[in-house]
């Protein structure tokens, strides 16, 4: 992988963890918490991540010329590792919330992205 692919592989992953992150501040008050009900929250939260995600994705995909489903696991993983990083240096201080829950509430949905990842991968192989 050249360096500009590198460099465009972990700002991506950097962008698809925080644009989410930022999109979640308008739902919080410094003094009442989350102010809209936590399912609605959350599911804002999906939509958002897999929208951002998603686009990201199309455009990392651009740049690739071969070896798709390689780039696509590779994307996938390095973003899945990037979300949690994430995660573990921000949301979870912030948050106190315990490792176990975190990954019950949270941290599992992120498998999202290796999975959307590699289906694009395949799809774009098999044309």
């Amino acid at each position: 992988m050249n360096k500009k692919l590198l460099i465009k592989l972990i700002s991506f992953g950097i962008l698809s963890w925080l644009i989410p992150f930022i999109g979640s501040f308008p739902f919080y008050s410094p003094d009442q918490g989350l102010l809209i009900d936590i399912f609605l929250f959350k599911t804002i939260m999906i939509v958002l991540g897999a929208l951002v995600g998603v686009l990201l994705l199309v455009l990392f995909f651009n740049d690739i010329k071969k070896d798709y489903l390689k780039a696509s696991i590779i994307v996938g993983i390095v973003w899945l590792i990037i979300n949690w990083g994430l995660d573990f240096i921000f949301l979870l201080p912030m948050s106190q919330m315990p490792i176990a829950q975190y990954f019950t509430e949270i941290g599992l949905r992120y498998l999202v992205l290796p999975i959307v990842s590699i289906g694009i991968g395949l799809v774009v192989k098999n044309k």
